[in-house]
């Protein structure tokens, strides 16, 4: 049976690797990234100028495409933020 923390990590992974089509299986380019926080979060339709500024905090290497250690950061920094939220919202 796949526990809690088990399946959340598997859906990062899994994510990732799903949303790569364009050349390397294991990178993400830009226009990736975008499309997979357009389908896969409620965050809306995001502007190109703020693809831009999250692919250069994330692409450490500055070779224009994201491979998994450096999207890990992402989802780290959403539960970081959504973990804000609730501690806020319990005060």
């Amino acid at each position: 049976m796949e526990m809690s923390l088990e399946k959340a990590l598997t859906t990062v992974v899994t994510t990732f690797h799903y949303s790569g089509r364009e050349g390397s299986k294991l990178t993400l380019s830009g226009k990736e990234l975008k499309e997979l926080i357009e389908k896969d979060l409620c965050l809306g339709e995001m502007r190109e100028s703020s693809i831009d500024d999250l692919m250069k905090s994330l692409d450490k290497n500055s070779d224009q495409e994201i491979d998994f250690k450096e999207y890990s950061v992402f989802p780290t920094m959403l539960c970081v933020a959504y973990n804000d939220f609730f501690l806020a919202d319990n005060q």
